[in-house]
């Protein structure tokens, strides 16, 4: 059994005591709209507000079959050189654009990068591939409307979407320029590796995935569904540069080191980083774990470099 009062240091322990103190034991078996309600308050609990210099324009985008919200983030002193869109976690059934309001802000200022937040419609309401194909609206609407380089950016299920939007556009004229996915899930094998080893790690459990899983499908198996599980992808080559950043004590993790070994294989680039002790979610304690701290500026500056167009691993 893994020995999580060794591996996590006193800061994310406090850090995770105070995101379950928002959440009952048994929230896994609240409705959606009360998971939802308690997500949403733990997040304006969290929020450390814009830094000075970025504001921020909510706007509609339209898609083919829908209308789509997003909000666009902008640096008093710009960095044109690219362009982010940043695609939000919440295991596909909550978040939205207040969820990763500072996490786009900070973003956007310490990058200098516009950047633009999706609001995909989620499950179970929408069910896959709903969020899916926002995000690939989303990102033909950006690779349009902006003549720069188009950076994909997205935390757990937003990892998995800039994932399987960088799949399933590699023969567009105008293609993803690089992509940073930060604890991505990304249909890797649960019988092996951090599946198994952080199976009951703190904040996500292989019990939480089973259940996001069966909310986003209706319960159908779609094995083998390369938009739902990029791993499950044949062809890995073609691929933008990535970034994977995933944390040690997240059944997860694993699915960072799959999808780099196989970019690599197909001749691409790909680097991941397992942060040493931290937790899923934890980019919500950046401003109070030095860990964290220490991560988001790695993540800044793999956005930094891929927007330049520089490969620095």
């Amino acid at each position: 059994m893994t020995d999580y009062k060794t591996l996590i240091d006193a800061e994310t322990w406090a850090f995770i005591e105070k995101t379950n103190s928002y959440y009952p034991p048994d929230t896994i078996d609240y409705t959606i709209e009360q998971q939802r309600a308690i997500y949403d308050r733990m997040c304006r609990e969290f929020f450390a507000g814009y830094p000075q210099g970025v504001t921020a324009e909510t706007a509609t985008i339209a898609a083919p079959t829908n209308s789509i919200s997003i909000r666009v983030y902008r640096n008093a002193a710009p960095n044109k050189t690219a362009m982010v869109l940043y695609i939000h976690g919440g295991g596909f059934i909550l978040g939205g654009l207040d969820s990763h309001d500072d996490v786009c802000a900070e973003l956007c200022a310490r990058t200098g990068f516009e950047v633009v937040s999706l609001d995909y419609r989620l499950a179970p309401e929408h069910l896959h591939p709903a969020a899916f194909d926002d995000a690939m609206d989303a990102f033909e609407w950006t690779a349009k409307t902006y003549d720069c380089p188009v950076l994909l950016c997205g935390d757990s299920a937003g990892g998995n979407l800039c994932a399987a939007v960088a799949h399933a556009t590699r023969g567009h004229a105008k293609k993803p320029a690089g992509q940073v996915l930060i604890y991505p899930g990304l249909g890797g094998d649960h019988s092996k590796g951090s599946y198994v080893t952080h199976a009951e790690a703190p904040m996500l459990t292989v019990r939480d995935l089973d259940f996001y899983k069966h909310i986003r499908t209706g319960g159908v198996d779609m094995t083998g569904d390369i938009t739902l599980y990029p791993l499950a992808d044949a062809d890995f080559a073609n691929l933008p540069p990535t970034v994977l950043i995933t944390a040690q004590c997240d059944p997860l993790s694993s699915d960072g080191e799959a999808y780099r070994d196989r970019v690599v294989a197909a001749g691409g680039r790909a680097t991941w980083f397992e942060e040493p002790g931290l937790v899923h979610g934890y980019l919500r304690a950046r401003h109070m774990v030095g860990r964290a701290r220490t991560s988001f500026s790695r993540i800044v500056e793999a956005v930094s470099a891929l927007g330049r167009g520089d490969w620095l691993w």
